[in-house]
């Protein structure tokens, strides 16, 4: 779901790097009165997990692949304003390091995978652990913030793309890739905390029962 530089128009590619930077100035701002000191090693070791789970990609159609998005796992553990920043920060690695995305377009893969987990997953997540136990729910909510995501990154390329495509042949394909990785996240998100529920849920920042967001 990466964006390579110049397949979407600058003015585009200008608003989703505005509403990256709104985005995380609102997270840099609540994330510190909210932190942890065992917060900052964890989320060291989540961004290292997250590099190596979103590794593996599967071409899709021109322009982007399919791969595991992590941002819902990530708001679960460390919150949803650590949590968007380490997703944010996994980004901008895979960008300048990798070669996985444009840097123009960074704002609006930071936007598709930091963001809807913090402003859109967590508040569903908090809703859904009121009847269902926070694993199950950490899986709902993986699943639904890549189908949103998924959906947000198509309504970027329906107005912004600056090349020809077949927005109906693209919009299948990624729709349906992504509705399969989907239910990939969701089950190894559940999975995932209710191991880490189970034997430290010290580190799992929504099974706490009072939640500082």
């Amino acid at each position: 779901m990466h964006i390579p530089d110049g397949f979407l128009t600058g003015g585009a590619a200008l608003l989703g790097t505005a509403t990256a930077v709104a985005g995380l100035s609102v997270g840099l701002r609540r994330a510190a009165p909210t932190m942890r000191e065992k917060d900052l090693p964890l989320a060291g070791l989540a961004a290292a997990f997250f590099l190596v789970a979103e590794a593996p990609v599967v071409p899709i159609t021109v322009g982007t692949q399919g791969h595991l998005l992590g941002g819902a796992l990530a708001v679960v553990l460390l919150g949803p304003w650590a949590g968007a920043l380490t997703i944010a920060v996994v980004c901008a690695i895979q960008a300048l390091v990798l070669g996985d995305g444009g840097l123009t377009t960074l704002g609006l893969t930071i936007t598709n995978l930091a963001l809807v987990p913090a402003f859109v997953g967590y508040p569903l997540l908090l809703a859904l652990r009121r009847v269902v136990p926070v694993a199950a729910a950490a899986g709902i909510v993986a699943a639904v913030c890549v189908l949103l995501a998924a959906t947000i990154f198509l309504a970027e390329i329906e107005f912004g793309a600056a090349v020809r495509i077949d927005r109906t042949a693209m919009a299948v394909s990624i729709l349906g890739s992504y509705a399969v990785i989907a239910a990939i996240e969701g089950l190894l998100t559940f999975l995932i905390v209710r191991a880490l529920v189970a034997v430290r849920p010290d580190l799992v920042r929504a099974a706490r029962k009072r939640v500082l967001a």
